[in-house]
């Protein structure tokens, strides 16, 4: 039975590569940057991502797409923005899946070609690790409230995204947060990657995210062959 599984898991993951890699080539002819979100539940993910398309919005076009099990909160939530923003219901999947961004992009006139589109990912540290979602950018957002060990629990994630975003900033001292030890398990796991520390309830490293963040679209975008 475990030879069966095993090859059933290669094809599934085979077929998402092979979508996410279309979805790169299209995201790349339109000229649209993608940033996926991955995160534990509660780590502030949606509040970010709020925070963020509300304040990118006055100078680019922004657009979301918000992953869940069952309910359309956090797209209620994040559409206070006036980006526009479509949720995928995943059902019993712990992840979102490239078929599921290409089907939720289908008719979906009123996002046109975004400048930067967000994809806010199942609020989970295991399964998002394996699907590439054709994203520009994936984004491991922690929070200061988790433990300075999440990298050493989690290291798949880590390996697979591009940058950490410390959220809750504002409850660090609260919570005697220590910035050095995660940043250091986060550099044991994931070398020389690029950690920011963010508050978007009083707004504290928003600035610095989001230069950062335009900084890196201003870049030649390259796309897997």
């Amino acid at each position: 039975m475990t030879p069966r599984l095993v090859e059933v898991r290669q094809n599934v993951l085979k077929h998402n590569d092979e979508v996410a890699r279309a979805l790169r080539q299209r995201f790349h002819d339109s000229g649209v940057f993608v940033v996926s979100v991955v995160s534990s539940p509660g780590s502030g993910k949606t509040m970010f991502l709020e925070k963020t398309l509300t304040l990118l919005r006055r100078d680019y076009r922004v657009a979301a797409l918000v992953g869940d099990l069952a309910t359309e909160n956090d797209a209620q939530r994040l559409a206070r923005s006036q980006a526009p923003v479509r949720q995928i219901v995943t059902g019993t999947l712990c992840h979102l899946e490239a078929a599921m961004v290409e089907k939720a992009l289908d008719n979906w006139d009123d996002a046109g070609n975004p400048d930067f589109l967000f994809i806010e990912n199942v609020g989970n540290l295991v399964c998002p690790s394996s699907y590439d979602l054709g994203e520009d950018l994936r984004l491991i957002l922690v929070s200061v409230t988790e433990g300075e060990d999440k990298p050493l629990k989690y290291p798949t994630i880590f390996n697979t995204s591009d940058v950490a975003v410390i959220s809750k900033m504002d409850l660090a001292q609260a919570v005697e947060f220590d910035w050095q030890a995660l940043e250091s398990n986060i550099q044991v796991v994931r070398p020389g990657m690029h950690v920011m520390g963010v508050s978007a309830k009083t707004g504290q490293g928003m600035d610095e995210w989001l230069e950062w963040l335009v900084g890196l679209r201003s870049q030649p975008l390259t796309v897997d062959n």
